[in-house]
């Protein structure tokens, strides 16, 4: 499990540490404070490849740039400061074989996905084949394409894709449709819509590929390539998932050792595309279903996901626990970055949520409303109120409340304390 991340003159901050809960992180902030790059940086700790770019360095004057972290792997904790090489342009990696983490996946909001299997991606030195190490891939990095139609760089086929293995484990119908079948039902967002495989089929004259189909609440089965974004990304973290545990499954076999027991997995904004229903249950039906994946209840699970959801911080006050459980708040602070750990209290309902620290919103309505109530609320400050400015603000709230809305009562009250008219019902 990744334990810790410090970063000096790297990032949005001169300086930014992190200790990470071992079961689940939650991420939050603004946009473009840094949320997607500790995310980026994590990946890096505990493969030694990066999914793009790497992390930029600051520059001038006398400054160090450096990456720290710390994870417990199989054998043992791995450390390691690694300062920034600005003559080979180069985040230098630790030296010899780096303690393993386990399984690393790393799901981007884009729809791409990069996979860290220790039983593939892992090497151990061979001197009696007379090499350092095997000719294995570093990690496997899937644009979003790639997901569903196959990974085969330069010409060797790493991955059928989406498309091919799941109507090959349909047909089958074996052990990993199996799979596919219980991570869909757990990631599923409500007994009534569930995610449930349809009839296979074909799309096109141009694609003789037999195509994937899901049932619908409304009675027909939709090709996946034409479902939803929301339902496009689940059911690809379904995939990755009983994929990457297949293959491992089979090539720990193949190297006469035990399978991992250890999965961390890295999440860029869980809620993107998802409706509110789906919101509320992703997180816990995902850890659910990688610790039943596994088939096996001694298993360690770590979540480090982004997200700007309300909703899915309320969902989850019945399941956080602080004592495995982080929520991290990255935040401007004097023209400065900073990152903390927020403690954890429920607040409620989503929009206590809204107006909470963590989200820093004034009010959990438009903009117009939350403008007129800061409005009516600075003349209940004031002594005394002409009947124009009352107006004024009345017309105000008119315009952007509902009849409904809460902050009425409290204007009327006030109004007539002050002999005002309350005509807010005409």
């Amino acid at each position: 499990m990744l334990e810790r991340l410090q970063l000096h003159h790297v990032g949005p901050a001169p300086k930014l540490e992190i200790d990470f809960a071992p079961r689940l992180n939650l991420v939050t902030g603004d946009n473009g404070l840094g949320k997607t790059f500790l995310l980026d940086v994590a990946w890096w700790a505990l493969t030694r490849t990066w999914t793009g770019y790497p992390a930029a360095p600051h520059r001038g004057g006398d400054i160090k740039p450096s990456i720290g972290f710390r994870y417990e792997g199989k054998t043992g904790s791995m450390e390691h400061l690694s300062s920034y090489d600005f003559q080979a342009q180069a985040w230098p990696p630790k030296q010899g074989r780096p303690a393993n983490p386990g399984m690393v996946l790393y799901a981007r909001v884009d729809g791409s996905f990069s996979v860290w299997d220790p039983a593939r991606n892992y090497w151990k030195s061979a001197p009696s084949l007379g090499v350092d190490a095997p000719d294995r891939p570093p990690a496997y990095h899937f644009s979003p394409r790639e997901v569903w139609d196959g990974l085969e760089p330069g010409g060797k086929v790493l991955c059928n894709g989406l498309i091919r293995d799941w109507a090959f484990w349909q047909n089958g119908n074996d052990e990993p449709f199996g799979q596919l079948l219980q991570a869909l039902e757990a990631l599923s967002p409500s007994d009534k819509e569930r995610l449930e495989p349809g009839r296979l089929t074909r799309v096109s004259l141009e694609d003789v590929r037999d195509m994937p189909t899901l049932k619908t609440a409304y009675g027909q089965e939709v090709a996946l390539v034409h479902a939803s974004a929301g339902v496009r990304r689940v059911i690809a973290i379904a995939y990755l998932l009983v994929w990457t545990w297949q293959e491992h499954v089979r090539a720990s076999l193949l190297l006469n050792q035990e399978p991992t027991r250890r999965i961390i997995f890295l999440i860029d904004e869980i809620e993107a595309h998802l409706h509110p229903r789906w919101q509320r249950t992703i997180l816990r039906s995902l850890l659910r279903m990688m610790a039943a994946l596994m088939g096996t209840e001694d298993v360690s699970v770590q979540v480090i996901a982004v997200t700007h959801s309300p909703l899915l911080l309320a969902s989850l006050e019945p399941l956080f626990d602080p004592a495995r459980d982080a929520l991290w708040n990255l935040d401007l602070k004097d023209n400065a970055v900073e990152l903390r750990r927020e403690a954890w209290r429920r607040r409620g309902d989503a929009n206590s949520w809204l107006i909470s620290d963590i989200f820093d919103l004034g009010e959990p309505r438009s903009l117009e409303a939350e403008q007129a109530i800061q409005r009516a609320e600075a003349l209940m400050q004031r002594t005394s109120v002409n009947a124009e400015e009352y107006i004024v603000a009345q017309d105000a709230l008119r315009a952007s409340l509902p009849d409904v809305d809460p902050f009425w009562l409290q204007w009327r009250f006030w109004a007539r304390d002050q002999g005002l008219r309350d005509d807010s019902r005409e």
